[in-house]
């Protein structure tokens, strides 16, 4: 019997043992019993995939799981069956369902909240929940936003991933409204989970509630993700239930933000603008914190893109306009002109309207300011810009990212300029942190090293990729460095075994939205010849 699964076994004997009261508070108890999940992804896990790696299971027992759905239960039973490659099998029945499994640290659902009444202005209202990314009990706007996204598409079928998502929404809301520079929260007031510190020394400005905020490094993109969540929501079940007072207050505090960081460091008289985002973090670490007092470097007038102090890997900027960012806004604002559309109401399309000519406008200052010549590539998308003509050519494996650019919307794969950029960051000659060893070899970042490439910029690669051989060996390689049964943040490239985080919900959300994307659009490649796409 699995250590997880005995502990629970002798944890029902005792509550048994204690009578009628002990049981009411049984759920409670139980999930006290269960292991610390850093701790149990670290170590492998029967039953195994009987491939040739024998990939081990890594779900906790279900009374330890923090979110249930039947739905998704049978996604896993009807992708895993038909699948050829028991590892692979192995690796997605882990990874399509551990933000549910392990990072739902809090939900409710609304029924006896005020909102079920009618009233939709009140702070906390309505369902909510709280998505940490993994091993830090702390929810970043991105991850949980990605960690959702494969369930999205089941949520109009599933009453409970429906809620769940619409929780995610209004709590999101929330953290936008009281800090939109913050990337990472603390637990809900309601929650009455217990803040954590993340053990730095910042100087930030505006200044945040750390009972609130977990870390505030401003990320644009974070922000994008905001509205992702809901858009995405939309799309899928035609919901407009979020559209409440909270929300449309969110919105207005993003596109102030949004106004705030478009401003250049200098005006048209050559004086310097302070801008209302610093941050300074004591570290001896560069890519930690900002530099000149925490200003940045100065950017210039005129550009229309957006300014990022942070990238989606909570790494500075070196030049603040940091171009997969302001694309991904671009799809984002448009997206969310057209739900507001179709949600009707003159004040909708008012500002429908307003949000589409932002996203005309960015779009167009992108395409002015960000696609620079290379001199090998030709024409390519620059990964920072600054507004003065300097620019830098390199990507990052976080998402958004330059190869990241059709899923995100902004551009079809076969656009001349994407393809162009595509062959330059994948490139060890062209893009400083395309890292190869003798074992492993993709995009990394500064975040991690020198030596470090990201599982998830081989999945970017696969969903970007027209070849059949090329999405093949990006997932083969993805899978045969997953050795414990999860997909890792990073992997030594000398060294599959060298990894860092056992438990990282976005990457595994990552593969799970790979995997669906080769179900559906090149089934012979999971299924053998001849299988039928098949879609959730």
């Amino acid at each position: 019997m699995p250590l997880s699964a005995l502990v629970l076994a002798l944890s029902v004997v005792g509550l048994c043992a204690r009578g009628t009261a002990a049981l009411r508070d049984e759920p409670a108890i139980l999930r006290r019993a269960c292991p610390d999940y850093v701790a149990y992804a670290s170590a492998p896990h029967a039953p195994y995939s009987g491939g040739p790696l024998n990939l081990p299971s890594q779900r906790p027992a279900t009374e330890c799981r923090t979110f249930n759905s039947s739905l998704v239960e049978q996604v896993i039973e009807d992708v895993t069956s038909r699948m050829i490659d028991k590892d692979l099998a192995q690796l997605f029945r882990n990874a399509f369902p551990n933000t549910l499994d392990t990072t739902i640290r809090w939900h409710v659902d609304g029924s006896t909240t005020a909102a079920r009444k009618g009233k939709k202005d009140a702070q906390w209202e309505g369902p909510q929940s709280f998505v940490v990314t993994g091993d830090i009990n702390a929810e970043w706007l991105r991850d949980s936003t990605n960690q959702l996204a494969n369930y999205q598409a089941l949520a109009k079928r599933d009453e409970s991933l429906y809620n769940l998502i619409l929780g995610a929404i209004n709590t999101q809301a929330e953290f936008v409204i009281q800090s939109p520079y913050c990337n990472a929260f603390q637990p809900p007031p309601p929650s009455n989970i217990p803040p954590t510190s993340h053990g730095q020394n910042d100087q930030v400005h505006p200044a945040y509630e750390p009972s609130v905020v977990f870390e505030c490094k401003y990320e644009l993109d974070s922000l994008a993700n905001f509205l992702a969540l809901a858009t995405e929501f939309h799309e899928n079940t035609g919901s407009t239930d979020f559209l409440t007072n909270r929300w449309y207050t969110a919105l207005n505090t993003l596109l102030q933000v949004l106004d705030a960081q478009s401003q250049p460091t200098f005006n048209d008289e050559s004086q310097y603008i302070t801008n209302q985002y610093t941050f300074q973090r004591t570290t001896t670490l560069g890519t930690e914190t900002l530099n000149l007092a925490g200003i940045g470097n100065p950017l210039n007038t005129g550009t229309g893109l957006i300014r990022s102090a942070f990238r989606p890997s909570d790494d500075a900027t070196i030049m603040g306009f940091f171009i997969p960012a302001n694309a991904m806004m671009v799809v984002q604002l448009k997206k969310t002109a057209e739900m507001l559309r179709s949600a009707g109401g003159s004040s909708n399309s008012d500002l429908a309207k307003n949000l589409e000519d932002r996203s005309t406008r960015l779009h167009r200052a992108i395409q002015d300011h960000a696609i620079v010549n290379h001199p090998k590539y030709g024409n390519v998308y620059a990964f920072e810009v600054d507004g003065y003509g300097s620019h830098i050519l390199m990507d990052d494996a976080n998402v958004p990212s330059l190869l990241s650019l059709p899923v995100l919307g902004f551009v079809d794969q076969d656009d001349p300029v994407y393809k162009n950029t595509r062959a330059m960051i994948l490139s060890k000659d062209s893009n400083p942190y395309y890292l190869a060893g003798s074992a492993f070899h993709g995009i990394g970042g500064p975040h991690i090293g020198l030596e470090n490439a990201w599982p998830m910029s081989l999945l970017i690669q696969a969903m970007t990729s027209d070849s059949d051989d090329e999405i093949t060996r990006c997932i083969n390689l993805v899978r045969d460095s997953s050795l414990l049964g999860l997909v890792h943040e990073s992997i030594n490239v000398n060294n599959i075994r060298a990894y860092t985080r056992p438990w990282f919900a976005w990457a595994n959300s990552v593969l799970a939205q790979t995997v669906l994307k080769i179900a559906a659009e090149r089934p012979a490649l999971l299924f053998g010849e001849g299988a039928r796409p098949y879609v959730p």
